[in-house]
């Protein structure tokens, strides 16, 4: 099985205990927090991986960085990832969990590509207008490239909408040199 595969698989059993537990988008952010502390500290990330360390301290060793700070149930789960020997596999679990989540509020992310900086009202519109042609809650993820001259081009998933001017004038050319102008 693939490990991406396999982090979805967990990310569905966390999310499933986080509903549970009424608190999905708290458990989504414990296991973000313990995904970040794995990319930016070697040495937790040194001392989950080594087969030298045995599962029993390791498990404890979390098991007592969490005691106070995570659910019963979550550090659990993280104990039986490291049973299961996947404990390295918790970035892209909570990177499938967030997924899952966004899945189950009808949320998609859409990349925004503009020609200036919006401002938080333009950003707002562009949301809502997504929002109501998609019929989902969007996301957006605004980036400023002034080479598409203006107009907007919006990425979700594999579906790209391109009106920027820039498009519109290499159309314009295209059409003007085959002579059907």
């Amino acid at each position: 099985m693939r490990d991406s595969t396999i982090a979805r698989n967990y990310a569905a059993v966390l999310l499933t205990l986080a509903q549970k537990a009424q608190e999905t988008a708290g458990w989504g952010k414990m296991l973000a927090d313990v995904a970040a502390a794995m990319g930016s500290d070697l040495t937790l990330r040194r001392f989950l991986e080594s087969p030298k360390v045995e599962a029993s301290q390791k498990k404890e060793i979390i098991r007592r960085a969490l005691q106070d700070r995570a659910p019963r149930l979550m550090v659990r789960f993280l104990e039986q990832l490291i049973t299961n020997r996947r404990q390295m596999l918790i970035p892209e679990i909570s990177t499938e969990y967030f997924n899952l989540l966004d899945e189950l509020e009808g949320r998609i992310h859409a990349d925004v590509t503009l020609a200036r900086t919006p401002s938080e009202e333009e950003k707002s519109l562009i949301a809502a207008n997504l929002s109501r042609t998609l019929r989902k809650t969007v996301v957006p993820h605004v980036r400023v490239d002034p080479a598409i001259v203006g107009g907007v081009v919006v990425r979700v998933g594999d579906t790209v909408m391109d009106g920027s001017i820039r498009r519109r004038l290499a159309t314009l050319k295209r059409r003007m040199l085959s002579g059907q102008a």
